[in-house]
């Protein structure tokens, strides 16, 4: 039985783990980005407010990273916008103001928290988590089916209590398969969460990743198997017995 239960009005499979980083300084990107990636989130980067913008229409974040010193419009200004269209997508402000007032003013715009430069990666991680907890947008830190178990915050598969050697990606889709268990997970779904605004998704991208982690899961032996339901998408389910 899958060790998850979802809060009501919420679909264990509709839980996209991709953050959308709003910042201009390059090196503090590339560095946001890769530690988000190592801590199993998926980021897109963009840096101008109107960029920002355009983002969040195309694609259904878990969360934003913003900066207020953007260079087309101030950030907070940007913010108080998206708050008046009705979008209550989490929000942490990463920034150099430091007083009591800009703390207050920046939370009065919409921010859910606000985090001073310089930072620690792991706090920014933590209180990420802290958010999509609280949004109801991060759910069940272990998933299970059969003898297969997948811890979402330390990114670990284990098969019989045996950690597994999986790659990113391939956690990224087990951990959409897992969250619908039960379920058909739509290959939309798994475009939308595996890759970003820039990436060049081939036509049979997914089939690929489907396939390494049908290897995967039976090289471990594991109890559960991947199921095509052609012209739809993709369903995880345990093995059954041979009679």
């Amino acid at each position: 039985m899958l060790a998850f239960v979802a809060p009501e009005g919420l679909h264990e499979g509709d839980v996209a783990m991709r953050i959308l980083i709003v910042e201009d300084n390059p090196d503090l990107v590339s560095l946001l980005v890769e530690g988000l990636q190592r801590n199993g989130f998926e980021a897109d980067a963009v840096s101008t407010a109107a960029e920002a913008t355009r983002a969040v229409a195309a694609t259904r974040y878990a969360a934003l990273v913003l900066d207020i010193g953007l260079p087309d419009q101030d950030g907070l200004a940007w913010l108080k916008d998206l708050r008046a269209t009705g979008n209550a997508l989490p929000v942490l402000v990463l920034t150099a103001r430091d007083g009591v007032s800009d703390r207050v003013a920046g939370l009065r715009a919409g921010a859910d928290d606000y985090l001073v430069k310089p930072f620690a990666l792991d706090e920014v991680v933590a209180r990420l988590r802290a958010l999509l907890r609280r949004s109801g947008t991060l759910l069940g830190q272990r998933l299970a089916l059969g003898n297969l178990a997948l811890d979402t915050e330390d990114r670990l598969v284990t098969v019989g209590g045996t950690v597994r050697p999986f790659s990113s990606r391939e956690i990224a889709v087990l951990e959409i398969l897992l969250r619908r268990c039960g379920h058909v997970a739509p290959k939309r779904l798994f475009e939308d969460h595996l890759f970003g605004l820039s990436d060049e998704v081939g036509s049979n991208a997914i089939e690929v990743y489907i396939h390494r982690l049908r290897r995967l899961l039976s090289d471990s032996g594991a109890t559960v198997q991947v199921h095509t339901v052609r012209g739809v998408g993709y369903m995880l389910a345990e093995t059954r017995a041979a009679a």
